[in-house]
């Protein structure tokens, strides 16, 4: 078992962070830079949008290099659709980070996040990151974690320590997301951190596979960004024994980087636009992952959905009716339903049920709801939020 600690993607030994204003946002953070002390091995996985991000595609080729020192990161402006210009900053962005952190460019990284369109300012991005190097601290992960924000209310981040083959391990994360979030990946972005020793195949192996149970079963709005990814860096400074086959120091690293991504995974849903409730969603006995996650973002995308538990109405005939349309194969005549502890479906038909209870789960902040297929032995849990008045009124004016 291990322990949830202080200090974000900086409480890992050998990673330094900083976040500052460098002016494209009036007057909050929102340049960040981390950078690990030694050589290390990094891991990605990225949006399936077909419209995918200048520095997307610059961190994508990049990350395909040996090792990673430093990973640049800007908010308030995604660098989307900013044609060849766009692709020449975000490759600037790498070159001036490893110029004034003495790297080789193809050492470093680099993210962008905010209204997609528009051209970075790169006269203040430039001056930004030359005052974030300047300013790498060990104790900057919450700051880093301040500048990657764009419509979020809170900052994301955790660090979790445990043992493996005898020594401490610490993995930190930070996140970003709040709307437009239906992973594939979603706007959002996480950064992870941990000083494991492990081969650079099974970082990439371990991650794609967290990130499946936990960013790519969350939805706020059913929009997947441009933008999204998910980086991982290891520095081996942690001394265990080098990780390059699946055995049980493996399965350790995985059931803890699935424990900081899960928690990070719901950190942004509670933070979503506008959102009163994080509801979540378990399907029991489902045929495999793929028809899992199909039914469970079928439920939570629903806009009819969404709104009843908004409007704290127990009508779990929207579910079943997402259920339907999901194109995920399953027998109705089967399915039980349960909102919380309380049974409203019972073998495909609806049961006489208690309103009073069932609204006294329904005004609690996290509405659990749990269905059961009986058709396999592979089980889902997914999150996402309701539908509020206040998320119509963010993304009516976000350029506003």
């Amino acid at each position: 078992m291990g322990e949830t600690i202080s200090g974000g993607i900086t409480a890992v030994p050998g990673f330094m962070a900083s976040g500052i204003n460098c002016g494209i946002k009036d007057n909050k953070k929102d340049l960040a830079i981390f950078y690990s002390k030694v050589p290390a091995v990094s891991a990605g996985v990225f949006t399936t949008n077909l419209i995918k991000a200048a520095p997307v595609l610059v961190t994508a080729r990049n990350m395909k290099e040996k090792n990673t020192r430093a990973v640049v990161v800007n908010s308030g402006n995604a660098n989307a659709c900013s044609g060849q210009r766009g692709w020449e900053d975000a490759e600037k962005m790498v070159s001036l980070t490893a110029r004034h952190l003495h790297l080789d460019p193809r050492e470093v990284l680099v993210s962008s996040t905010g209204v997609i369109g528009q051209f970075l300012p790169m006269d203040k991005v430039e001056k930004g990151i030359k005052m974030a190097v300047e300013g790498l601290s060990e104790g900057g992960g919450s700051e880093a974690a301040e500048a990657i924000l764009t419509t979020d209310t809170i900052k994301k981040e955790i660090a979790y320590r445990f043992e493996i083959s005898g020594k401490t391990v610490t993995i930190g994360a930070m996140a970003k997301g709040s709307g437009m979030i239906c992973p594939n990946m979603a706007t959002m972005l996480a950064f992870i951190t941990t000083d494991v020793c492990i081969s650079k195949e099974l970082l990439q192996k371990a991650l794609g596979e967290s990130v499946k149970y936990s960013y790519n079963l969350i939805t706020v709005d059913g929009d997947t960004s441009t933008n999204d990814m998910v980086l991982l860096l290891a520095n081996g400074q942690a001394q265990n024994p080098l990780i390059d086959e699946e055995g049980e120091d493996y399965q350790k690293f995985v059931e803890a980087l699935n424990y900081v991504n899960k928690t990070m995974a719901r950190q942004i849903i509670y933070d979503g636009e506008g959102t009163t409730k994080l509801i979540e969603v378990t399907l029991q006995g489902v045929k495999d992952y793929e028809s899992g996650r199909k039914m469970a973002m079928g439920i939570l995308n629903s806009n009819l959905v969404k709104t009843a538990f908004f409007g704290e109405d127990a009508n779990w005939g929207r579910i079943i009716t997402a259920m339907g349309y999901s194109r995920s194969d399953f027998e109705p005549e089967k399915v039980d339903i349960f909102l919380g502890d309380l049974q409203v479906m019972k073998e495909g038909v609806g049961l006489i049920f208690n309103e009073d209870r069932a609204l006294e789960i329904l005004k609690q902040k996290e509405v659990k709801v749990l269905i059961n297929l009986k058709m396999g032995n592979h089980n889902i849990t997914a999150w996402g939020s309701d539908l509020s008045h206040q998320y119509v009124t963010i993304n009516s004016s976000y350029r506003t």
